[in-house]
């Protein structure tokens, strides 16, 4: 018998649509003794059914909802139906595309809340970022071990989203033995990870198709590749003819595998630059020196941590914006990026909009980019749509 809440009357609607939270503020009563990660029935004030999911009582969203079906049950099955469903979602993906690295759970998108898991070749890495997803690790990783028998798995739940749910940073082998780097291929290129200490989970495979989009305007263009972690924009665009390539990032270790994924693309690293430094103040040095550039691509981390943060956020989105606008020659190309969920896409349009003003040129948008079809958005959960991007034109 699992324990229950009951809601405030009328804050049922989101369920009954089934979005997968219940906030704190919601809830009228509880009833049952109430752990972290616990399975708890949520009543409308009513009394009628509306879902069961996983108690949280140090985050505002205090429960997330596993499933809105009354008779199913929270157990190793639930993980391994929920698992199979994403994956065989995919398939048709993998397929055309040929892919060794692709998400293969997109946590509440694909009905698992707190639960995002990669797939690299024969090795899955995992983030369990919710109370409900770290009770029910072992669950999980049984079922992963039934989908893909020949995969090691590596938790990588080094986030700090997971202290709003009173949980710790964690990193473990969860099975297998995990090698220190993978090697993916994605559209005929290659690309070395860092599955231990490589950001989010070691790659970014949200920005797949941004890459074949950017890549095709670089035929002879000289690019300034911003934020460029380890280089995959820049693998892409030499191999689709670009004149020269500027990878520019904070982290010298990224700069040095960066160098290494053009070498195992056997691509020409004479026509590529390695800056060591801060994208701000170099954009900015760039502009007072005069410098230009065919093409700038700007991929940075996420600015947007809270509602409360986002007109910071859009200060420092209008500022990389105008000052890559103004170190484009005229036709010039930019591919512009935000991460940020909490960034609304007619925002980042009007912010990238006001930064053409502010730079003093016209821009043309040319292309609208999203996240590649592995990061799939829920029609019940809106926020699972997080990247946004605009190919534009500088006039």
């Amino acid at each position: 018998m699992t324990s229950s809440v009951v809601l405030h009357p009328q804050r049922e609607k989101s369920l009954l649509r089934h979005h997968p939270w219940v906030f704190a503020s919601a809830i009228d009563k509880q009833k049952g003794k109430l752990r972290a990660g616990d399975t708890v029935d949520v009543y409308a004030s009513d009394n009628t059914w509306l879902g069961r999911g996983a108690w949280s009582p140090h985050s505002q969203i205090q429960i997330r909802i596993w499933t809105f079906e009354r008779d199913e049950v929270i157990d190793n099955g639930f993980f391994l139906r929920r698992i199979e469903a994403a994956l065989e979602g995919r398939q048709a993906l993998i397929a055309r595309n040929g892919l060794t690295g692709f998400r293969v759970v997109a946590a509440e998108s694909d009905r698992l809340p707190g639960v995002t898991i990669d797939k690299y070749d024969n090795l899955l890495v995992c983030q369990l970022l919710s109370a409900g997803a770290d009770k029910h690790r072992a669950k999980i990783v049984w079922a992963l071990q039934k989908c893909f028998p020949d995969c090691a798995i590596l938790e990588r739940s080094d986030v700090a989203v997971r202290k709003k749910e009173g949980l710790e940073p964690l990193v473990q082998v969860l099975h297998g033995e995990v090698a220190d780097e993978v090697c993916i291929e994605e559209n005929g290129i290659k690309v070395l990870l860092d599955p231990r200490r490589g950001h989010k989970t070691g790659f970014y495979l949200d920005q797949r198709d941004n890459r074949a989009i950017a890549a095709s305007y670089a035929l002879d263009k000289t690019v300034l590749n911003c934020f460029s972690y380890t280089g995959t924009f820049a693998s892409y665009a030499l191999a689709n003819g670009a004149k020269k390539v500027i990878n520019m990032d904070v982290s010298q270790e990224a700069l040095s595998m960066a160098r290494r994924n053009l070498e195992i693309n056997q691509l020409d690293v004479n026509r590529a630059d390695f800056i060591q430094a801060d994208v701000f103040q170099a954009l900015r040095d760039y502009s007072s020196e005069g410098r230009k550039f065919d093409q700038i691509i700007l991929d940075p981390p996420k600015f947007v941590d809270s509602k409360a943060g986002l007109n910071r956020a859009c200060r420092g989105y209008k500022d990389i914006n105008m000052y890559a606008m103004q170190l484009l020659e005229a036709g010039g190309i930019l591919c512009t990026f935000s991460c940020s969920g909490l960034m609304p896409t007619d925002l980042f349009h009007k912010v990238v909009a006001d930064a053409a003003l502010d730079a003093g040129r016209q821009v043309q948008f040319l292309e609208r980019l999203s996240q590649a079809a592995d990061h799939p958005v829920a029609s019940s959960y809106p926020e699972g749509y997080y990247l946004k991007g605009l190919v534009c034109r500088v006039l």
